[in-house]
């Protein structure tokens, strides 16, 4: 990837630290699952037959599932690796990332009505689900800021202004 132009390796390596970041947090769920005993979701594959147009949207398919899993992962991850391009890094970044994330899924799931707004959902449930998706951030963002250096230009050359965050470079 050394060789691909800039912009094009940011968006290809964030795209996978997004996928790897999905896989973590399918892992996560898994071992909640086994400890709490709750079912799989699948408003994953409800949003995604609707964004399809499909006749039967809401039918529990686990294929439509891992592909809008995965594949919103995937397209998250991208905008995790142009922040880390941006040398918005480190935990602090992945803290904001998750807000993004659980946003994303949120339009889509509501745009489509496939899903609720988090306020009416159940506390244990609302939990469980900003607990996973602080688990996809923070895994992306390890790999994204791994992998991908910041952009000469952004606020890595710059003096801290006095106060300085801990989480950013």
């Amino acid at each position: 990837m050394a060789g691909l132009p800039s912009p094009l390796r940011t968006v290809l390596l964030g795209a996978a630290s997004g996928l790897t970041g999905a896989v973590v947090m399918t892992a996560a769920t898994k071992l909640e699952q086994g400890v709490t005993g709750r079912p799989s979701s699948f408003v994953p594959a409800h949003t995604f037959g609707r964004l399809l147009g499909l006749r039967s949207p809401d039918t529990d398919d686990r294929l439509r599932n891992w592909a809008m899993h995965y594949g919103t992962g995937a397209s998250a991850g991208v905008l995790r690796g142009v922040m880390a391009r941006s040398n918005l890094r480190g935990p602090t970044a992945s803290l904001l990332f998750t807000g993004v994330r659980l946003s994303i899924d949120q339009t889509l799931e509501n745009g489509t009505g496939a899903g609720a707004p988090p306020p009416s959902w159940p506390r244990d449930e609302l939990a469980t689900d900003i607990f996973g998706k602080a688990v996809y951030a923070f895994a992306t963002g390890a790999i994204a800021d791994a992998l991908i250096e910041p952009r000469s230009g952004s606020s890595v050359e710059r003096r801290a202004l006095g106060l300085r965050l801990k989480g950013f470079s």
